[in-house]
C-alpha cells in the first residue's frame, strides 16, 4: 500500500493541520525542563516536576479517550485544546513564584494535553477498517510516526531557538499558541469521521497483551525522558541552555527517515518479528549514548534511526493483539504508557545529572531499551507457545 492511497483516504487539510497540531507535545517537556531549571537552578526539581507533568499527561490521555467516547471528540478536543493553552500560560506565570505553584501548573499542563497523536491513530484504525482497507494501516501508522518525528525535529529546535532569542518562557508560550490555533481546529476535522458512540470498537481489549504493550511504550518513553534530561544537562554544562532543544531534535531526524522507509518493508515479516528486531535496534542505538564512542550530537542522530521502527511495530502489534473491537482503548492506553516511562526516566535521570552530569543521565536510556527488548522476547515466546497449543489441539 502506498502513501498516495493514504492521502486519498482523508481530506488534505486533516493531514496539514494535524502536522501543526502535534507540535505542542514535543515542545512541552523540553520547554518545561528549561523554564523550571532556569527558574530554580535545580535539575532534580525540574526533572521531578516534568516527570509529574508526564504522569499527568498519561492519566489525562486515558481520560480524554474515555470522554471522547462519551461526549464526542469534537467537544473534548476543543475543550482540552483551549484548557491546555490556558494552563501553559499559567505555567509561564507560575515560574516567577513559589515551587508549589510551578508543580501545580505543570501538572495541569499535562492533564489537559489534547492527545493529538493517539487520537489520530485511533481515527486511522477505525476509518481504514470500516472501508475494508486494513492492509493500509501499517502505512497510516508509518505516516503518523513520521509526523510525530517531524514534530520532534521542529518542536525542540523551535524551543531552542525561542529560548535563545526570547528567553526560557518562550517555548511554553508557543505551546499555548499551538494548542489554541491548531489543536482546536484539528479536533473539528477529526470529529467528522469519528466512530459513533456505543459501537463495538469501544469495547475493552484483552488485558494481558494490553499491559505488555503499555510497558513497551513506557520503555520508549523512558528513552525520551532520559535523552531530554541528558541534553538539558549537557547544554547547561556548556553554558548554552538554548542548545538543548536543538540537540534533542537530532533524535527525531533519523527517526523520521526510518519512519518513512518502514512502510516499504515486505509484508511477509510478522508483527512479532518486526517488534523484536526494532527492540534490538533500540538497545544498540541507545547504547551509543552512554558509551561515548562518538560526539553526543552524532550519537543522538544515530540512535534516532531506531525510534520510528520501534514505535510503528509496537502500535501495529498492539492493534493486532488487542483486536479490532478494542482498538480505541488499546491505542489510547498504549499511548499513555509513553508519558509514564518518560516521567520515571526524567526523575531518575534528573538525579543522575545532579550527581554525575549529562553522561550519567544519558545512561538511563539503554537501561530502558533493555526493558523493551525483554518485553519483545516475552511476547514472541508467548506467541510461539500459543501456536504450539493450537497445533496440539488440531492434532487431537
Amino acid at each position: 500500500m502506498s502513501y498516495r492511497e493514504l492521502v486519498r483516504a482523508v481530506p488534505l487539510p486533516f493531514l496539514l493541520v494535524g502536522l501543526i497540531a502535534r507540535l505542542h507535545y514535543p515542545i512541552m517537556p523540553i520547554g518545561t525542563l528549561t523554564l523550571l531549571h532556569t527558574a530554580t537552578g535545580s535539575h532534580t526539581f525540574a526533572g521531578a516536576t516534568t516527570a509529574a507533568q508526564s504522569l499527568a499527561t498519561a492519566a489525562g490521555g486515558i481520560a480524554v479517550g474515555a470522554l471522547a467516547d462519551r461526549l464526542g471528540p469534537r467537544t473534548v478536543g476543543l475543550t482540552t485544546a483551549i484548557v491546555h493553552a490556558a494552563c501553559a500560560a499559567a505555567l509561564v506565570a507560575a515560574s516567577t513564584g513559589d515551587r508549589p505553584a510551578m508543580v501545580a501548573a505543570a501538572i495541569a499542563v499535562g492533564l489537559s494535553q489534547p492527545a493529538v497523536g493517539p487520537m489520530a491513530r485511533v481515527h486511522w484504525a477505525r476509518l481504514l477498517r470500516a472501508r475494508g482497507h486494513a492492509g493500509l494501516l501499517p502505512t497510516a501508522l508509518s505516516y503518523e510516526t513520521t509526523a510525530d518525528e517531524l514534530g520532534f525535529v521542529v518542536g525542540p529546535a523551535l524551543a531552542g531557538l525561542l529560548t535563545a532569542a526570547l528567553g526560557p518562557a518562550a517555548p511554553l508560550s508557543a505551546v499555548a499558541l499551538v494548542a489554541a490555533a491548531a489543536a482546536a481546529p484539528f479536533a473539528l476535522f477529526y470529529a467528522r469521521t469519528a466512530q459513533p458512540r456505543g459501537s463495538a470498537a469501544s469495547e475493552r481489549p484483552r488485558g494481558g497483551p494490553l499491559v505488555a504493550m503499555a510497558v513497551s511504550a513506557a520503555a520508549l518513553g523512558a528513552v525520551f525522558g532520559a535523552v531530554q534530561t541528558g541534553v538539558t544537562s549537557y547544554a547547561a554544562e556548556h553554558a548554552e541552555p538554548g542548545s538543548a532543544g536543538l540537540l534533542y531534535a537530532l533524535l527525531a531526524i533519523g527517526s523520521a527517515i526510518a519512519g518513512i522507509a518502514y512502510a516499504w518493508l515486505p509484508p511477509t515479516l510478522g508483527d512479532h518479528i518486526r517488534y523484536l528486531a526494532a527492540s534490538t535496534g533500540l538497545l544498540l542505538g541507545t547504547a551509543g549514548l552512554a558509551a561515548g564512542y562518538a560526539p553526543l550530537p552524532i550519537a543522538i542522530a544515530v540512535a534516532g534511526f531506531t525510534i520510528a521502527p520501534y514505535m510503528i511495530s509496537a502500535y501495529a502489534l498492539a492493534e493486532r493483539l488487542c483486536g479490532a473491537r478494542g482498538t480505541a482503548t488499546a491505542l489510547m492506553v498504549v499511548g499513555a504508557g509513553g508519558p509514564v516511562g518518560t516521567a520515571i526516566a526524567q526523575a531518575v535521570a534528573g538525579r543522575a545529572a545532579d550527581a554525575g552530569g549529562s553522561a550519567a543521565a544519558l545512561g538511563v536510556a539503554p537501561a530502558a531499551a533493555l526493558v523493551a527488548l525483554l518485553v519483545a522476547v516475552g511476547l514472541l515466546v508467548a506467541e510461539r507457545r500459543d501456536q504450539a497449543g493450537v497445533r496440539r489441539t488440531a492434532n487431537w
